[in-house]
């Protein structure tokens, strides 16, 4: 064991800084989307999950660690009570730069000017589709127009940037990249295409069938836009490209075809407290039995994040093509 250092960076064994923590703030959700979560899931019960003061307490460290970005996740973050108090005391934590919040942009109408409030700087919204019917296929449970509703109420409230987040999928959603390329420019907001991640066990489609690698995407698109390479990064993985003549950005994150494991600067924590290494293996430090066996001792704490950093992997292990040796669901993950 080693001892605290003088200097509060996260660093691998590979060099790369970590700066960037995802938290899962609960793994239930209002969607049942078919690439994140089984139609009947069983959710985690209470006892199993961190309480928000843990959550701000793991938070804390990880900022006193030098970790500079903060994203809130889920399943769905804002259906937990207390969401916007725990993002308030968060987005205060002085050396944070920004906090972010991933939703799938159902409670926004009602709760856009109170995550601005709290010191919510970004948004991401999930939106695969602008099709009635598809969405209501893709998340079982959802309304488009709540979330159209709830994208201009965050517009209304000057989010520093809001982004779209959209999964591909082949003979899905992926004729639709260009409807959505063009609300994203309509609505001068930016958008993300995503390669699915292959978690879990899903019963509604082949991924092997589904998978529509970001080429095929950037081919489609280039019949209606002007993609201009662009060098601008937001801490996380998209690569993005300017549409020609707006604001638009248009991101790809490309898990399988264009491998971004090398500039890796991220953890995530889960519902439950277990810090994951990376997205695609299952390296991980059960923080919540630290917290809960040495209740107050946050250098106890800081030690068993540093120590994590030796055992984060150089790269995934997803193969698109077999099934997955990550049996975890996303929503288990944060998205």
């Amino acid at each position: 064991m080693t001892s605290l250092p003088s200097s509060t960076a996260l660093i691998d064994r590979f060099g790369r800084k970590v700066d960037y923590l995802r938290i899962s703030i609960t793994d239930r959700c209002d969607f049942r989307c078919v690439y994140c979560m089984a139609e009947d899931m069983t959710f985690l019960p209470r006892s199993q999950v961190l309480t928000l003061e843990e959550i701000y307490t793991l938070a804390h460290g990880f900022v006193e660690l030098g970790v500079k970005k903060i994203r809130v996740t889920g399943g769905e973050p804002l259906v937990r009570k207390g969401a916007l108090d725990l993002l308030a005391n968060i987005g205060a934590l002085e050396g944070l730069k920004e906090l972010v919040i991933t939703t799938n942009g159902s409670q926004l109408k009602s709760l856009a000017s109170q995550l601005k409030e709290s010191g919510v700087k970004r948004i991401n919204i999930s939106l695969d589709t602008l099709d009635s019917d598809k969405f209501k296929a893709i998340t079982r449970t959802g309304d488009l127009q709540d979330v159209l509703e709830g994208i201009q109420a965050a517009k209304a409230e000057g989010f520093e940037r809001i982004k779209i987040n959209a999964v591909i999928l082949k003979g899905r959603n992926h004729l639709e990249v260009n409807n959505l390329v063009q609300f994203a420019v309509d609505n001068e907001i930016d958008i993300s295409f995503i390669e699915e991640m292959p978690l879990g066990i899903v019963t509604q489609h082949d991924r092997t069938d589904a998978y529509y690698p970001s080429h095929l995407i950037q081919a489609d698109l280039a019949q209606q836009f002007a993609l201009i390479p662009s060098i601008e990064k937001t801490g996380g993985p998209s690569n993005y490209f300017k549409v020609a003549g707006t604001q638009t950005r248009v991101g790809f994150i490309s898990p399988h075809s264009d491998n971004f494991c090398s500039t890796c600067n991220r953890v995530r924590l889960t519902v439950e407290g277990r810090l994951l290494l990376c997205l695609g293996n299952e390296h991980s430090v059960d923080l919540k039995a630290v917290l809960r066996a040495y209740p107050g001792d946050s250098d106890k704490l800081k030690q068993a994040i540093i120590d994590a950093m030796l055992i984060k992997p150089e790269k995934h292990e997803f193969n698109i093509h077999e099934q997955p040796i990550i049996l975890r669901y996303m929503n288990m993950t944060g998205g």
